[in-house]
């Protein structure tokens, strides 16, 4: 049997407000209170609600639309992000136009804002690595746009919302620590993205906290490439490491494919943590431990915000998603590696004396 599709008459009912409210909702969300829209939308989402747009369109009226300014679609969390942003929007009867920036220069990203507002759109959820004061300009410089960050100090004043970067690089440095690891390298991001300052601070701070030794540190730019490079550079700055954190799931692509070239075998002479929790990251070899992003939660989440924000508001939205250290083949206690290779030893000499 065929599941009757949702009408706008359902929605005004679940949300108890009147069909016209729900119009409204869809069509100038700016006259709407931000709490009844947010009633509106959550009875969209209940209902799985799809506008329908043919009639819109034959109506002549523009389809509600959100922009989202992003970096690079070749890496993976703008790509995950901009998907998740892209099938909730529409979920909610909104379009996305999407514009990537190619430097994350102030002038070039207001030209951004500028198309927009030029295409009548008045919210936007920003997806850039951005400084508080930048992030901060941004918004005091276009007051008629509503602008949602994803990728600010969590300090910035503005709408912020993003994930507990510090969270996730803890708990991968107490797992390595509970295994008996002391030695450990740091493979972080570009210091030009805020993620990449908040997971390495908190890396060096969980360190510093145990007692361990500084830790040698590279850099690379997220792709796979950068990563097999820095991991080389590490390997030959302390040959004495056996534990990695990389700042990306990409990044540790590389530095696998480094570690195995350089005869060092994971995780039995040395264990690596991730970042991100790709589709793909459970298929390397070994497969990689990492910690958990929820991009479609973040995208979901992030469409919610942005639709429901308010010039008269007088807070700021801040909120940090939870992350999740996933356990896979990548790590290992320490004390059974070396408890294994002894008892290797062991049998090699008593062989050797027969």
């Amino acid at each position: 049997m065929v599941k009757r599709q949702a009408t706008l008459e359902d929605v005004a009912a679940l949300a108890g407000v009147s069909q016209q409210t729900v119009s409204r909702v869809l069509n100038n969300p700016g006259i709407v209170s931000a709490r009844t829209q947010e009633k509106v939308l959550d009875a969209m989402a209940r209902l799985s609600y799809v506008p329908n747009r043919s009639a819109q369109l034959l109506a002549g009226k523009a389809l509600p639309t959100l922009g989202l300014i992003t970096t690079s679609l070749n890496l993976h969390a703008p790509s995950q992000i901009a998907a998740a942003v892209k099938i909730h929007a529409a979920a909610r009867g909104y379009q996305v136009v999407i514009s990537m920036a190619e430097t994350l220069e102030l002038p070039a990203i207001r030209a951004i804002l500028d198309e927009f507002r030029a295409q009548n759109l008045d919210r936007a959820i920003i997806s850039l690595p951005l400084e508080k004061e930048d992030a901060e300009r941004l918004a005091a410089g276009h007051p008629e746009m509503q602008c949602l960050f994803l990728d600010v100090p969590p300090d910035a004043g503005v709408h912020h919302l993003g994930f507990d970067h510090r969270d996730g690089s803890r708990s991968s440095i107490e797992h390595l620590w509970a295994l008996g690891h002391r030695r450990f390298a740091l493979l972080a991001g570009p210091m030009s993205s805020v993620s990449t300052r908040l997971r390495l601070g908190s890396w060096q701070e969980t360190l510093a906290g145990l007692g361990a030794e500084d830790a040698p540190t590279a850099h690379g730019d997220w792709s796979a490439s950068s990563g097999w490079t820095q991991a080389m550079a590490l390997l030959r700055q302390a040959p004495d490491i056996t534990a990695m954190l990389v700042a990306n799931d990409q990044m540790a692509l590389g530095a696998l494919h480094a570690l195995h070239q350089s005869g060092r075998r994971v995780p039995q002479d040395l264990s690596v943590i991730g970042y991100d929790d790709t589709p793909d990251s459970q298929f390397f070899l070994p497969a990689l431990t990492t910690v958990a992003q929820d991009f479609d939660l973040l995208g979901e989440r992030a469409v919610q915000h942005a639709l429901a924000l308010d010039p008269s508001q007088a807070h700021f939205i801040d909120e940090l998603l939870p992350t999740a250290l996933v356990l896979r083949q990548s790590t290992v206690a320490r004390r059974t590696l070396d408890e294994r290779e002894r008892r290797i030893e062991q049998v090699k000499a008593w062989v050797a004396a027969l």
